[in-house]
């Protein structure tokens, strides 16, 4: 019941959330599969036989990047493009592979979750902006189990807030 963990980060080296859960989750390779999609892919030339291989051989899958300009980094953006296809991720003929895959999202906001809300100061929640990743792996009929975030690192995260947020975030996936 391995996890695979699509890490989708263009700085890694200078993140504070996703750099402390990708840290945390190589501490348990028996578990989880941390794959970062901008070490393996810096020039955009994405191996999607070995894409779709990789996510084939784990029982869960998990998109983790940070959530900025109300989005995900180009790059799984590309990679959802080019390895969720039509033959494979979805459609008549075998469009299969991610069927009853238990799949979720993992991502660092750096707005606080109060402005993620209809009376907030962007008017939709972080699940509405969410909503198209969700969409994309129900389509696929992906067995979809929602979203872990880290609100609020723009104003700042206390050491204690980031231990507290990666213990949550093991415990979500854990519990997917």
């Amino acid at each position: 019941m391995k996890t695979l963990v699509i890490v989708t980060h263009p700085s890694i080296e200078t993140s504070i959330i996703n750099k402390r859960w990708v840290e945390e989750l190589h501490k348990y390779p028996e578990k989880y599969t941390v794959h970062e999609l901008h070490k393996v892919y810096p020039d955009g030339n994405i191996d999607v036989g070995k894409e779709q291989q990789l996510i084939e051989s784990h029982q869960n899958l998990v998109l983790q990047f940070p959530f900025y300009w109300f989005n995900c980094p180009p790059l799984l953006k590309q990679w959802l493009d080019e390895v969720f296809i039509h033959g494979w991720a979805f459609g008549s003929n075998g469009g299969n592979k991610l069927k009853n895959r238990k799949a979720a999202l993992a991502v660092s906001a750096g707005i606080e979750k109060d402005d993620y809300s209809k009376e907030g100061k962007y008017r939709y929640t972080l699940e509405n902006l969410l909503s198209p990743f969700e969409t994309t792996l129900l389509y696929c009929h992906a067995d979809y189990r929602s979203f872990f975030a880290f609100y609020g690192t723009e104003n700042g995260t206390s050491a204690s807030q980031l231990e507290k947020g990666v213990q949550d975030y093991l415990n979500f996936i854990d519990n997917m």
